[in-house]
């Protein structure tokens, strides 16, 4: 048997956070929707939100405002939490729009490598 190697597409690290965002745009109902969740392993073109309600899909497109940014972000995957009534979804950012934690980003990057979320606060 051959050597199995794990292969991370990823092209940038991400960062360890608990980040308190507004998620809106439109389910596969069609309807819209507004509510807040929680970006987790954050990177600048991308992250994990989780704790939201509306069912998405892959390729679908959702805005996000954390403090008094916001981005759009086309969705990658998504997946219902443990309980199966929040869902999660990876996200990347939209190229046009710039990332919304970026600032929180370089600080943590200037400090080195977060050994908690803690080290990313929430707003």
């Amino acid at each position: 048997m051959g050597i199995v190697r794990s292969f991370d597409r990823r092209q940038e690290p991400r960062w360890p956070a608990n980040l308190q965002v507004m998620v809106w745009g439109v389910d596969t109902q069609g309807e819209r929707f507004l509510q807040e969740a929680h970006a987790r392993e954050v990177s600048l073109s991308g992250a994990l939100l989780t704790g939201f309600d509306a069912d998405l899909r892959s390729g679908d497109v959702i805005g996000v405002l954390y403090g008094k940014k916001k981005a759009r972000y086309r969705v990658v995957w998504v997946r219902y939490d443990g309980g199966g009534e929040k869902m999660q979804a990876a996200v990347h950012r939209m190229s046009a729009d710039e990332c919304p934690w970026r600032e929180l980003l370089n600080e943590a990057e200037g400090a080195g490598q977060p050994q908690s979320p803690a080290q990313l606060p929430s707003k």
